[in-house]
């Protein structure tokens, strides 16, 4: 089988070496996505530290990602990246040891899903936390519930869909590791 898509039904199907690749060259660039963004993180704390007086709520709510919004979507690009990677040399791995891999409609779309979930991590932390210190004045720094839940859930629905590309791809991985 070689590593282009090939014709059947009309549709094109996917290689596993194709599959492999599109996870490989995705993750790396959401990881490295996930590394730049983790400046915000050391800007963050630079200015607060030239400020000097960051107030009495920020200090009992400190444990809150350390003080930065950017936290949360860093580590989950960053470690959802990774994990794109990996899942790529698993199906590399697969294929090089002759295991015979039929990938199903969902491995298909989950590269997709993973990127777009981190994607979508990245964005509704970043719009999101705009958008919601729009409608409840400093919510991150003050712990204003309603405002922490919706930016929160925001960003708990986009690691959803990562999940999802995820178990979509182990599925697919178990399913072709059982003849090793």
């Amino acid at each position: 089988m070689s590593n282009a898509a090939i014709a059947m039904d009309g549709r094109a199907a996917v290689t596993p070496t194709a599959l492999s690749w599109k996870f490989i060259r995705w993750g790396l660039g959401l990881f490295i996505t996930g590394f730049l963004t983790g400046f915000i993180p050391i800007g963050h704390y630079m200015v607060g530290a030239i400020a000097g007086d960051v107030g009495p709520d920020f200090l009992r709510n400190i444990t809150l990602w350390w003080g930065c919004p950017a936290v949360l979507a860093e580590l989950t690009l960053k470690a959802g990246g990774l994990g794109m990677v990996a899942i790529g040399f698993c199906y590399q791995a697969i294929h090089r040891q002759g295991g015979s891999l039929d990938i199903s409609s969902n491995e298909r779309i989950a590269p997709l899903l993973c990127a777009f979930g981190l994607v979508c991590t990245l964005v509704s932390a970043a719009a999101g936390y705009v958008i919601c210190n729009y409608f409840w004045p400093n919510f991150y720094y003050h712990a204003i519930p309603t405002g922490k839940n919706v930016w929160l859930a925001a960003q708990g629905l986009s690691i959803a869909v990562y999940v999802v590309g995820v178990c979509y791809s182990f599925a697919g991985i178990r399913r072709a590791s059982v003849h090793f």
